[in-house]
């Protein structure tokens, strides 16, 4: 799944092409594309025709694109939540396995697994949500203010990534020093830090010289603030690179794929040799998909989170 410098890719290339912009009309194509949208396909049309796509904005790997509404919303479904809501209503774009958002012109023939299309008043390029395997969708969402930052309710729990100027980098070591687990079992975790999935975890690991199993209970705070440090540094190399393309499935917003695939180090490198020492790179299994390291780099530790 697509992770921080793939999301924050495609962010700018919404934030360039589609905001500002006021939208006409509203087709959804696939009904699955808008099922986390309990109201359904037609009050998504309704809510968005005529709202201007007032911002884009990104927390960690999770996008959406603020609205300006015609009409605003009550806030009445937030009751028994404990922050206050605001006036802004969000639209949340979960990309799951294959979403894409798509500026085309509209004379452009349509996507074979197009779902849903925005048309907007100005008749400029259309914005289109294409999702093959579609687990992937778009829904509507009222925001909160959390800690002065206008978050989309399901969001208001996600922390801060290490590419967040305002990243409380002390705070997140203490975290993840309380943990009972597996360093990279932390770094998944988005409520302590957001942002790394799988392939920058695995990436910042190798470069900070520590097992993935590493448990953080007796992990050092400097060998923790090492490893956020290598995580930042590695997904913005990563978004220079335009994000990580394993397939046609991950394109920015012009349909481009990234190329920081060339320039990974363990993931996906299964058997062949780490660059620092030239032993074969290790392939386990974890949490139902793999983590890649080097054994000689990055050895076993006695007490290890399996």
């Amino acid at each position: 799944m697509p992770e921080l410098p793939e999301v924050e890719v495609v962010r700018r290339g919404v934030a360039e092409h589609a905001v500002g912009r006021r939208v006409s009309e509203v087709e959804v194509l696939h009904p699955r594309a808008v099922r986390r949208h309990l109201p359904g396909p037609a009050d998504f049309e309704g809510r968005l025709t005529g709202a201007v796509l007032a911002a884009a904005r990104r927390r960690g790997k999770y996008l959406w694109l603020e609205l300006d509404e015609a009409d605003s919303v009550t806030g009445s479904e937030l009751a028994g939540t404990a922050v206050q809501a605001d006036a802004t209503t969000a639209m949340l774009v979960h990309l799951g396995m294959s979403g894409q958002l798509l500026v085309k012109d509209g004379a452009a023939p349509d996507e074979k697994h197009l779902r849903v299309r925005f048309r907007f008043a100005d008749g400029g390029p259309e914005l289109r949500f294409v999702d093959q395997r579609t687990f992937g969708g778009l829904f509507l969402a009222e925001t909160v203010t959390v800690d002065g930052e206008s978050l989309p309710v399901p969001l208001s729990h996600i922390g801060r990534d290490p590419m967040d100027p305002r990243f409380d980098l002390d705070a997140a070591v203490s975290a993840i020093q309380r943990r009972r687990t597996g360093i990279k079992r932390a770094l998944l975790d988005q409520t302590l830090v957001s942002g790394v999935g799988n392939i920058y975890a695995d990436e910042a690991l190798w470069r900070a010289g520590l097992h993935w199993a590493y448990p953080t209970s007796v992990l050092s705070a400097a060998d923790c603030r090492r490893v956020l440090d290598e995580a930042a540094r590695v997904m913005r190399a990563a978004l220079a690179a335009g994000g990580t393309s394993f397939d046609a499935l991950y394109v920015n917003v012009n349909g481009q794929s990234g190329y920081f695939d060339r320039t990974l180090a363990v993931y996906g490198q299964e058997d062949r040799p780490c660059r620092r020492c030239g032993a074969a790179v290790r392939r386990d299994p974890f949490m139902n998909r793999s983590s890649f390291s080097c054994p000689a780099c990055q050895p076993v530790p006695a007490d290890a989170h399996f």
